[in-house]
């Protein structure tokens, strides 16, 4: 496999990574018209009715799936800040705190890559490398959107 075939499939992926999470963000919040960040999404790929079809359920589905997870590690993130504040520092406490946090994360990265290979499936590759292109424009993690 040349580079360019890597690099285009790393972009792919974590690009769909990122969609995947928009995605999910507005179908939870019930935005499906061309203004949300999913049906902007289709728009860029030119995604076919028949295509939306299949992804609407795939989006759906693993939001439902990550829902608990983010409320999980939100809850993780609150157990953190509590243990920082005490009188004195469990560092076992810490630790074993982190370690459920990573679990967590690394749950959802793999349903997270299951959504991603799911879609890129719909998608013709055309497609995929149109959204890797959209997605390459978009602020990655730790850059802050802007509104």
């Amino acid at each position: 496999m040349s580079i360019f075939n890597r690099q285009t499939i790393a972009a792919f992926l974590l690009g769909a990574a990122l969609a995947a999470g928009a995605g999910a963000y507005a179908v939870d919040q019930h935005q499906h018209g061309p203004r949300s960040h999913l049906g902007r999404l289709y728009y860029e790929v030119q995604a076919t009715d028949a295509q939306k079809a299949k992804i609407d359920p795939l989006v759906k589905a693993a939001m439902a799936d990550l829902k608990p997870m983010h409320e999980q590690l939100r809850a993780l993130h609150r157990q953190l800040l509590e243990q920082a504040s005490q009188p004195a520092i469990d560092r076992a406490q810490l630790e074993a705190t982190r370690q459920q946090g990573l679990a967590l994360a690394d749950q959802a990265s793999k349903r997270l890559l299951q959504l991603v290979a799911d879609v890129g499936d719909t998608l013709t590759p055309d497609q995929r490398k149109k959204l890797a292109e959209h997605l390459s424009h978009m602020p990655g993690p730790g850059r802050r959107h802007g509104l």
